[in-house]
């Protein structure tokens, strides 16, 4: 079992470019056991690369990804979720002409390999932990974009990760969609004790909520700290407000 301050996913150096666009530079990031870190930064700043490189959509020029002490750098993405990450998507990728249920038990029969409670199971709690229960039986096509969102966090907990990667969960949401959001990722966290890297535009709502927060610009960290450093940071203020603090 990972011990508290424990790092279960490292990036060591990490570098990426494509053609002549260097899209990361040299980024080193650790993620702790049940830690909730917040990834932020202007359009175009390297987050989603970064989660690519992660989960192997794409194998960085240069640098290493680390899980639990191994190495998994450029393996395949289904052998890392096996490995025990899982993630979300900027744009919902759900299968709309399956029901809600079905969807969460795909996460749960190619998810990590482990021993103990059935795929369904395991997918019924996920619903549970999200809200989602009553709704299990409806085509996702009929279900709201909220409940999509939801819906993908539920399929990546039923994998049992120990690692989870939100990619904007809240992008297109209304202000109590929000807040429901966030508080499905809190009781996520705090119940299974898994660690989740959470990337979001909504800078208020990751300042409120993480436990530590790291800011990329133009592919390099600027900033990694507690969400009060991070706020006061003169350099992320300029990152975001395109001139220098007085």
């Amino acid at each position: 079992m990972p011990k508290k301050n424990e790092v279960i996913l490292r990036l060591d150096k990490i570098s990426m470019s494509f053609g002549g666009l260097q899209v990361l530079n040299n980024v080193d990031l650790r993620l702790e056991q049940s830690e909730l870190l917040g990834l932020i930064g202007p359009n175009g700043a390297g987050k989603s690369t970064l989660f690519n490189i992660i989960t192997s959509i794409y194998k960085p020029n240069r640098g290493d990804v680390y899980l639990q002490g191994k190495k998994i750098t450029g393996l395949a993405p289904h052998k890392i979720c096996h490995m025990g990450i899982a993630r979300t998507f900027q744009l919902t990728k759900t299968f709309l002409k399956m029901t809600v249920l079905e969807n969460v038990m795909v996460g749960s029969l190619y998810g990590r390999k482990h021993k103990g409670k059935g795929a369904r199971e395991r997918a019924l709690e996920a619903l549970e932990l999200v809200e989602l229960s009553e709704k299990r039986n409806i085509m996702v096509e009929h279900i709201t974009l909220s409940d999509r969102r939801l819906l993908e966090v539920a399929m990546a907990l039923a994998s049992m990760p120990v690692v989870t990667l939100l990619d904007e969960p809240m992008a297109g949401l209304n202000p109590s969609e929000i807040h429901q959001v966030l508080q499905v990722v809190k009781r996520a966290r705090d119940k299974r004790k898994i660690s989740i890297l959470w990337i979001e535009h909504k800078v208020d709502a990751v300042l409120d909520s993480c436990d530590r927060v790291v800011v990329l610009d133009y592919g390099l960290k600027i900033a990694d700290g507690k969400p009060d450093e991070v706020a006061n940071n003169p350099k992320v203020i300029e990152a975001y407000l395109g001139e220098p603090v007085a």
